[in-house]
């Protein structure tokens, strides 16, 4: 074995060892911040309400299948296949794993190769003549670079990367779970689109009864001109409302075909009843909200990727330590390249590092800290928001459940009220804008139902996707093992320790 290649072994001996005994990693360790008020036992809007049949779907991927549709259950397994804004999140978590990769081939040594073949000339006058004088140059060889992460400055990048990737697959969840929920929400309000294209209907053939029957005593001269101007009036303004129907029923489709990820003119969705119940949801304890919810996990996760930054900035006040190292061979001519006379070779380590910077470090650590703080702040509101939307989901779930009972009982009221004008005017007692009073607000009244139970659904879904949906934190990818044989706490207890 050559000389050189020998003291090239010898010097990657002692950066191996160099490696396994260095100081290890700088900076603060990540320890989770807690939130900014401690969970409470239970939800306030829970207190006195006990939900009928209460559905949990906080452990359920597909938590859809609460609502016992087969349809919204097709709907929704063409969003993960389909869904270009998942897409858009999933090639995003890609990237950010592939970053992990990429940084974390920093801390092996980089190999590389080289070859060439030059030929150089002069040229000058001799004799009155010409001479020209060439020679060729022939080389190969391989090179070596390492840079020992003495301070972990490597390290610390691939923790606060390997944090941001979990941040980033939580960001994933999050993204399903919206799209998730608006699928949801745009298919029952089509479903209450159709429900009321059924009503008014439904009304429009009773309008069209009472306006034969009024033109009939119009025409025996027992019902005047008005009586039969003010039903054919009536009739033609719940007309008008059932074509308009047929504005926000294409806009619900063409929401859904988008959300699926079809053109809005491939897909049509037919006509079918809503479901017969509206689940309603236990929310559980609000401890149990900080793991269930993506957003919240990739708060946390930018947290701890902020947090290793710290370190990555501090690591600038110590010296980078590189090996380089190279061996190869160099020759005039090419058959003699390879022999041991045309070896050529160098190794060495070498130290950089930085002596006045202007403050350029400093500024770099505390603008590290202040995103670190950012991070905390951004964190605990992401956690109060969650507790109010939950609460406020809560409350709507509550009292729009007393709020249908009551409608309900509006609604039958006004249809009997409707039944008997009717009649009365039939018989001579009443006059005829009392029977449309009463049919109007009788419709009235059923389109106010719709309503409610549009707002119930809407509600329930919000609330099953403020708890979180079927996300837990054990869905987020494991996190990359970053490991050194001395921690920053160690490093700290060193008197020369500057942070």
């Amino acid at each position: 074995m050559s000389i050189g290649m020998t003291t090239t072994l010898r010097f990657l001996s002692v950066a191996s060892a160099l490696a396994l005994c260095g100081c290890g990693l700088v900076g603060p360790d990540y320890e989770r911040p807690p939130p900014a008020t401690a969970p409470t036992a239970d939800f306030k809007e829970t207190m006195g309400f006990r939900p009928a049949l209460p559905r949990d779907a906080i452990d359920r991927g597909p938590w859809w299948t609460i609502y016992g549709d087969p349809a919204l259950d097709q709907l929704m397994a063409q969003v993960d296949i389909s869904n270009q804004t998942l897409k858009i999140a999933e090639a995003t978590y890609r990237q950010a794993s592939a970053l992990i990769r990429q940084v974390s081939s920093g801390l092996y040594p980089t190999l590389g190769y080289s070859a060439g073949a030059t030929q150089s000339g002069t040229g000058a006058l001799r004799g009155g003549g010409r001479t020209d004088v060439s020679s060729g140059q022939f080389t190969t060889g391989m090179t070596l670079a390492w840079e020992i992460d003495v301070w972990g400055r490597i390290r610390r990048t691939i923790e606060s990367d390997s944090a941001a990737a979990q941040a980033s697959a939580a960001d994933l969840s999050a993204a399903r779970l919206s799209a998730q929920s608006t699928l949801a929400i745009s298919y029952f309000s089509l479903r209450i689109s159709d429900a009321r294209r059924r009503l008014l209907e439904e009304s429009l053939a009773a309008y069209g009864r009472s306006v034969q029957i009024v033109q009939n005593q119009f025409d025996a001269g027992t019902a005047s001109r008005i009586d039969l101007t003010q039903a054919q009036t009536l009739y033609h303004q719940t007309r008008s409302q059932l074509v308009a129907e047929g504005i926000p029923r294409a806009q619900f489709e063409h929401a859904i075909a988008t959300l699926v990820g079809r053109a809005p003119g491939e897909m049509g969705v037919p006509p079918a009843p809503l479901p017969e119940t509206v689940p309603t949801i236990d929310a559980g304890v609000p401890s149990a909200l900080l793991e269930r919810r993506p957003d919240i996990a990739a708060n946390e996760r930018q947290m701890a990727a902020a947090n290793a930054q710290i370190g990555v900035a501090q690591a600038a006040y110590f010296p980078d330590f590189t090996l380089q190292a190279s061996v190869g061979f160099a020759s005039t001519f090419i058959y003699q390249l390879f022999q041991l006379g045309s070896q050529v070779w160098s190794v060495g380590p070498q130290a950089a590092g930085t002596l006045i910077d202007g403050g350029a470090r400093k500024a770099q650590v505390e603008g590290a800290r202040a995103n670190y703080d950012r991070t905390v702040a951004t964190y605990r509101q992401a956690v109060l928001t969650a507790f109010q939307q939950v609460e406020d989901a809560l409350a709507q779930q509550r009292i729009l459940d007393e709020q249908e009972q009551i409608q309900r009982a509006a609604a039958g009221s006004a249809r009997q009220a409707e039944a008997l004008a009717f009649n009365q005017y039939r018989a001579g007692t009443i006059p005829y804008t009392t029977v449309i009073q009463t049919q109007t607000a009788a419709l009235n009244s059923e389109l106010s139902l719709l309503a409610v139970r549009q707002s119930r659904f809407t509600t329930s879904t919000n609330l099953v996707i403020a708890l979180g949906g079927g996300w837990r934190e054990q869905d987020l990818p494991a996190a990359v093992p970053v490991t050194g044989p001395t921690t920053g706490k160690a490093l700290r207890k060193n008197w020369w320790w500057p942070f």
